[in-house]
């Protein structure tokens, strides 16, 4: 991963994940980029929002864009001092995603990078909106999305979660298993069982993915099937301690089945690990 896009709204959440970003790959060279996207309707820092934005009030906007891009961009190498890591600030006009998807062309990024907070901000919030608008739109670019503020842990248990129907190629978990080797982390496979027996083909991917974790330190867990499968995931992060989760995404997935899902408000483990969200290559 040489190329790393971080999304900013300038938040303390935001700061948070580019801050974690910037750790996690600490003992490696890379180019981080840190993008901000505005429109029309993006609050001004101590002015009211108006329903239709003006032409100067447009050009306010970019031109704070700019000044909070810098003055994060002069914060991160004060906080993290590391002159392996080249940063660039970036301020574009447009919709997110959008945005988003012609930066990743444009930079060849490897790894994209965003905060969860939920446009609520309610705990129940699994991910953001905007999380999953991204990895529903970034068919081919991971994303990493970290949680609220908390306090950057190297990686030493990371949690695969899959249901052995697709996303078990080594193409797909590649972005995995080289955050793994960060900090020699541990990958804890879990499978929800929803059938008494795996199918031909999921234990085929089954028999894939064990070769692919072949170097690594790794263990299978089969979780029993439960209605909420938040509530289940939940429990297997806590009791293993897990520092890191990860799924792949592909049409009609089991990360689909449970972005879903309406978390409960006891789920509090996906507050305060990070998620890596895979895209599945065949």
């Amino acid at each position: 991963m040489k190329n790393i896009l971080v999304a900013t709204d300038f938040s303390n959440d935001a700061y948070c994940a580019l801050f974690y970003i910037s750790k996690l790959m600490a003992s490696r060279p890379c180019a981080i980029y840190i993008l901000n996207v505005f429109d029309e309707n993006t609050p001004l820092h101590g002015k009211k929002t108006k329903l239709f934005g003006s032409k100067k009030r447009l050009k306010e906007i970019a031109t704070e864009s700019k000044e909070k891009l810098t003055s994060t961009y002069h914060k991160i190498i004060m906080d993290t001092e590391n002159p392996q890591h080249r940063f660039q600030t970036i301020s574009k006009k447009g919709i997110l995603v959008k945005v988003l998807a012609k930066t990743i062309d444009d930079h060849q990024i490897d790894l994209v990078v965003m905060g969860t907070k939920g446009n609520t901000g309610a705990k129940e919030i699994f991910l953001g909106s905007n999380t999953v608008q991204a990895a529903n739109t970034l068919t081919k670019c991971p994303i990493l999305a970290v949680p609220k503020q908390i306090d950057y842990k190297a990686p030493k248990e990371i949690a695969f979660v899959t249901d052995f129907k697709k996303g078990c190629a080594k193409e797909t978990i590649a972005p995995l298993l080289y955050l793994a080797s960060f900090s020699d982390a541990s990958i804890r496979v879990m499978h929800i069982n929803e059938e008494k027996i795996l199918n031909k083909e999921q234990e085929s991917h089954r028999k894939l993915l064990e070769l692919c974790l072949k170097n690594v330190d790794h263990s299978f867990h089969w979780m029993q099937n439960f209605t909420d499968k938040a509530q289940v995931i939940d429990t297997f992060l806590e009791k293993l301690d897990i520092d890191m989760f990860a799924m792949a995404h592909h049409k009609r997935s089991f990360f689909e089945k449970l972005v879903r899902e309406p978390v409960i408000k006891d789920v509090s483990i996906y507050s305060d690990i990070p998620f890596l969200i895979l895209p599945h290559q065949d």
